[in-house]
């Protein structure tokens, strides 16, 4: 269950904020529409609920906020947009990285493959996806990891009415098993088809809370929907006979023999065909859109006549039939002019034949929720008669003029309420604000909060601002990073690009000669900064942070890729693993390529191997770490590949500088002065390892590559703490 109380967005400049002091709930077992046009504010509203958007307001999820939930993938299952991930990264790849993430077993990917019928498509590509299994793979990752609750921002958007039924049957089917669902959609009939509820947003604002029926009865605008060979001639008689009989009925062909009548009903068409000899192909009852005009103001007046709602057209000298009283004068100010209300589905209003007394709704019994929230009863304060004190039109009490003054609020009644106050509850009526509200600008929230009165009088007066969270940390680093890594053919291809450069540069070396034997092997030229092997490691290590930040796959409900411990020190690991293979691999096929070209003289090992060994991996994996690091700091793999660089072109230079300079003393007889006061023999000569690290490190690359590592993890964990504070 899903209980939104006082949603507020922050203001944006001079505008209003694009929600205001939402507040709804999303029962177990249904399926509920947040519906409103474009604009509205619903997915505003629904990033203040997921709290990725500063503002306003309280979200619980089966009585509890999102920051209090230790997983929330596993509670709340969340599609914003596109699917986010790699384009070149496999359906089932993708998956089992997002099994690896929530911490549940692989073969979930398998299940849920099965359950939105992305089976036959599971090698396939993100990038190659059509809109539809788009959204069925959206879907599919939001349920990996089982959640309770499913969130979802416009799913059938440009989807065929095919593919929106079979994703809305999923929906469906989840929320029969007693799970929440909550989307949003901009189609009122999308809204009234596929869901229980419907909340209905309009400049951010709640403007109506009902039942999928009622909303239907209300809000949409019913239709016959008739096919005649005849059709032009049934459309003239239907005319005809409506202004015979002085009703309003609107007839649209719709192209060939189809025709939406609209204030009429079967029954009545069906006899004017017959009486005719009009043959009829389909005759039924439809919900139909919005209609022309659906958000003007009509020049007709409208009447409910034995639950059928027809529009009368206007009498001679200004007047119409009134169910209350005499006639009076229409006024333009007395139609609500709602755009979601056509001119064919107008509610009753306040004060009308269907509405109670003012009496009778305050007197329902006081359950202790607040006033205004989904499931209590709003007693309708304003005097809103069919005629004023002063026998004008009721228009000023039923006008919806911006500002603090009057508020909307949902009249939904509780099982204890008085039989009046329920045949209210489908209905949205104009109610008199507060004072608090009236000075303040909207409703306090101690109108919000849940519990007693008592309670409700020490709450702040207004709602408790919402911190923007980052996605959760997976749960299992190592083996997410893992399928991460290999479920992409990028490293691949840079592995093997990083081979055949360097063997084509050994060979180049040795053939212009002068290039000592570990260089050549290295296939490291004195004109460039970097080896090839290098090169490729530092790209490595970037792609690992930096691909994730461009194609967020941790969560795809949460937006981008945290910074957290657990997952640097996976990182770390496996771009280090990666570096030790690449290095490896370089050395072994540039020196069987220089003895295959010019024999074994070129390809013979150093003597000092250990040590040139032990520095050549401490420079590839330093650089892996340096793109690692400097993506996650900075969020994007240019900046990584562009820090291993900086490494010898920038701060080799400086530090050289720095150590020759004649007012620093140098270190030099520090490896031996170390190894002296170790004073022990390590195992298998464990020491001379350490003094060939020790070496490396005061050399002018060594010591560059360990300032520029320790000055990028201080500021990735600075970044950690600021996040967490």
């Amino acid at each position: 269950m899903i209980q939104a109380f006082g949603l507020t967005s922050n203001p944006r400049k001079e505008l209003p904020p694009a929600v205001d002091d939402v507040s709804f709930e999303a029962r177990a077992g249904r399926v509920t529409a947040l519906l409103g046009a474009s604009g509205a504010g619903k997915t505003t509203a629904l990033r203040l609920m997921l709290e990725l958007q500063r503002g306003r307001g309280l979200t619980y999820f089966r009585g509890r906020p999102l920051h209090r939930i230790a997983h929330p993938s596993r509670e709340v299952g969340v599609l914003l947009g596109d699917v986010p991930g790699h384009p070149a990264r496999t359906v089932r790849g993708h998956l089992r990285m997002l099994c690896a993430a929530a911490g549940v077993p692989v073969r979930r990917a398998d299940e849920v493959l099965e359950s939105v019928g992305l089976v036959s498509l599971r090698d396939e590509r993100l990038g190659t996806l059509s809109r539809g299994m788009d959204r069925r793979l959206g879907l599919a990752c939001a349920l990996v990891p089982d959640p309770h609750t499913l969130v979802f921002d416009d799913p059938a958007g440009a989807l065929s009415a095919r593919e929106a039924r079979t994703l809305h049957g999923v929906l469906r089917a989840h929320a029969a098993q007693g799970g929440t669902v909550l989307f949003s959609t901009a189609d009122p009939k999308e809204a009234a088809h596929n869901a229980d509820h419907v909340v209905t947003l309009e400049r951010g604002r709640v403007v109506a809370d009902q039942e999928a029926a009622d909303f239907s009865r209300t809000r949409l605008r019913p239709r016959v929907a008739v096919r005649s060979p005849h059709a032009v001639r049934l459309a003239a008689l239907l005319a005809k006979e409506a202004r015979a009989a002085r009703r309003s009925v609107e007839v649209v062909r719709e192209g060939g023999n189809r025709l939406a009548v609209y204030g009429s009903t079967c029954a009545d068409i069906g006899e004017s065909a017959f009486r005719h000899g009009i043959l009829v192909h389909q005759l039924a009852d439809e919900i139909g859109d919005m209609g022309p005009g659906a958000g003007a103001v009509p020049a007709a007046r409208q009447q409910e006549t034995d639950g059928v709602r027809v529009r009368d057209v206007e009498r001679p000298g200004g007047t119409r039939p009134s169910p209350a009283g005499p006639p009076h004068p229409a006024s333009a100010d007395s139609v609500e002019t709602d755009p979601l209300r056509s001119p064919g589905a107008v509610g009753p209003r306040p004060g009308g034949p269907s509405s109670p007394p003012a009496d009778a709704a305050q007197s329902a019994p006081d359950d202790g929720r607040p006033l205004g929230s989904p499931g209590h009863a709003s007693p309708a304060t304003d005097a809103a008669t069919d005629t004023g004190a002063d026998g004008s039109a009721p228009g000023a009490a039923l006008h919806r003029a911006p500002g603090p003054r009057h508020a909307l609020a949902p009249a939904a009644a509780s099982a204890s309420a008085s039989a009046s106050a329920s045949a209210s509850a489908k209905h949205f009526e104009l109610r008199e604000a507060p004072a608090a509200e009236t000075a303040q600008g909207q409703r306090p929230f101690a109108v919000l909060v849940p519990g007693t009165a008592k309670s409700r009088e020490t709450a702040s007066a207004l709602p408790p601002p919402i911190s923007v969270r980052s996605a959760p940390s997976p749960l299992r680093p190592l083996r997410y990073e893992l399928r991460r890594a290999a479920g992409v053919s990028t490293g691949f291809i840079t592995g093997a690009a990083v081979l055949v450069v360097s063997a084509v540069t050994a060979v180049v070396l040795a053939r212009v000669g002068h290039t000592p034997q570990a260089r050549l092997l290295a296939a490291w030229p004195r004109e460039l900064p970097l080896p090839p092997a290098a090169l490729g490691a530092g790209l490595l290590g970037a792609l690992a942070f930096g691909d994730e930040f461009r194609h967020p796959a941790l969560a795809a409900d949460r937006g981008t890729v945290p910074r957290r411990m657990g997952l640097l020190t996976a990182k770390l690991l496996v771009s280090a693993a990666v570096g030790m293979v690449l290095a490896t691999l370089t050395v072994g096929c540039d020196a069987e390529v220089l003895r295959l070209f010019y024999g074994q003289e070129l390809a013979e090992v150093p003597a000092d191997w250990p040590a040139l060994s032990a520095g050549w991996l401490g420079l590839v994996i330093g650089c892996a770490w340096s793109g690692v690091l400097a993506a996650g700091v900075f969020r994007s793999t240019t900046a990584g590949l562009a820090a291993v660089v900086a490494v010898p072109v920038v701060v080799v230079p400086l530090v050289q500088k720095a150590w020759e300079g004649p007012s620093v003393r140098t270190a030099a007889g520090f490896p031996m002065r170390v190894r002296e006061v170790l004073l022990t023999q390590w195992p298998f000569g464990g020491e001379r390892y350490v003094a060939d690290v020790l070496r490396l490190v005061v050399q002018p690359v060594g010591g560059a590559m360990t300032l520029s590592l320790t000055a990028l993890l201080c500021a990735y964990l600075l970044m950690t703490l600021r996040s967490k504070v």
